[in-house]
């Protein structure tokens, strides 16, 4: 994934509004294959919050991964549920 560098007024250089919100408890949340090291994921309930992260380690239901500041809110890096964690589409990362 390369360097993201915030603009100006704060906001993510990434088209964040392109990725859907999928909640924790939806199907598609709840039925996704198992997420691999090196996988491009955004945070599904609030995409803007942390932005695009690559993931760096699984441990079972737990998932480390480096968002980098890509978000609103500039979180580097943080461990999160899998059921929070969407894939991003490869169609959709040229349009990012």
């Amino acid at each position: 994934m390369r360097r993201a560098r915030r603009t100006k007024n704060g906001s993510s250089p990434y088209r964040l509004e392109l990725l859907p919100v999928v909640q924790a408890y939806h199907r598609r949340a709840r039925m996704k294959p198992a997420l691999q090291q090196g996988e491009l994921v955004y945070y599904g309930p609030l995409p803007s919050y942390y932005g695009i992260g690559e993931v760096k380690y699984v441990a079972g239901a737990l998932v480390a991964v480096d968002f980098r500041g890509t978000g609103h809110y500039s979180v580097h890096e943080d461990v999160i549920d899998q059921r929070y964690l969407i894939p991003i589409p490869a169609p959709t990362l040229p349009l990012l």
